[in-house]
């Protein structure tokens, strides 16, 4: 019995070590560019051209030469925005789809659910001749019409799972003690689905934080663009500074970084919650 036991203890050891090892290498094959990105930042556009050498004047000339400040400012507003209402509408939804029997509700959710299958080339065309019909199209409003739409079925998608393990029985209990359904969803479910709730937020603020192609055909105003756009339009340059641009996407990532560290707990919890129901 002791050489079985002494056996698996090693086994076990070998198999911590070996997945220690192997995502160690996948760290640094991920951290490997952000460090080139940070190095390169450090240097003026003559020394990284030579390869040696470091230097601030890259981050000196980074807010005379781009709008950063603006430009976090209106990633944020829209961010903000566009995750509020995807949040919203997600929770509402997601606890009508799991909770309450209507006609036709498995049919709505199945076509709701099918239209995270749609990729964004094929209905971005559509939806801004849509959106330039209103003549909101330079607007912040616009850019979260078009991203709320786009993120709302995978909200809806994730409460809908996430509220299908709640149990009836307490849900039912607040209905009884006089809460009604609205009170029952904010003020029992909503309480209970936190980890939910910021596992779209990371999730959806990572996406629309980093897209591009939604920002550059919505937010076609320079004083309303997003970072993303910002730094795409530095890159068009026929002068790019390297150190310069990698400079202003150190800027960009950190808030979607910063986000994700926060809430990474509660990511897992959060997607896999109502699957083994």
């Amino acid at each position: 019995m002791t050489t079985v036991a002494t056996t698996r203890v090693r086994r076990r050891r070998w198999g911590r070590g070996t997945i220690f090892v192997l995502m160690s290498l996948m760290a640094i094959v991920m951290l490997y560019p952000f460090w080139i990105m940070v190095l390169a930042s450090f240097q003026s556009n003559a020394q990284y051209l030579i390869g040696a050498g470091h230097s601030l004047a890259s981050w000196q000339q980074l807010n005379s030469t781009l709008p950063v400040w603006q430009e976090l400012w209106n990633s944020t507003v829209v961010c903000t925005g566009s995750i509020a209402v995807i949040v919203g509408a997600g929770v509402m939804a997601g606890f009508a789809f799991s909770k309450l029997t209507f006609r036709g509700g498995n049919i709505l959710f199945l076509a709701i659910v099918s239209a995270m299958m749609v990729p964004l080339q094929a209905i971005v065309i559509p939806e801004f001749v849509d959106v330039a019909r209103t003549g909101i199209t330079n607007s912040y409003l616009g850019a979260i019409l078009v991203y709320s739409a786009l993120g709302t079925p995978f909200s809806i998608f994730l409460f809908t799972t996430y509220f299908r393990r709640m149990p009836d029985e307490l849900l039912e209990a607040g209905i009884v003690d006089g809460l009604g359904y609205w009170g029952t969803l904010w003020r029992l479910a909503v309480p209970m689905a936190l980890p939910a709730i910021a596992t779209v937020t990371v999730l959806q603020f990572i996406q629309i934080w980093d897209d591009l192609l939604v920002g550059l055909l919505f937010l076609q105003n320079p004083s309303e663009r997003t970072i993303t756009v910002g730094l795409a339009a530095l890159a068009a340059g026929h002068t790019t500074s390297i150190p310069l641009l990698m400079a202003g996407s150190i800027v960009s990532a950190l808030p979607a970084m910063a986000v994700y560290l926060i809430f990474q707990r509660f990511l897992v919890r959060g997607l896999t919650m109502g699957i083994d129901r």
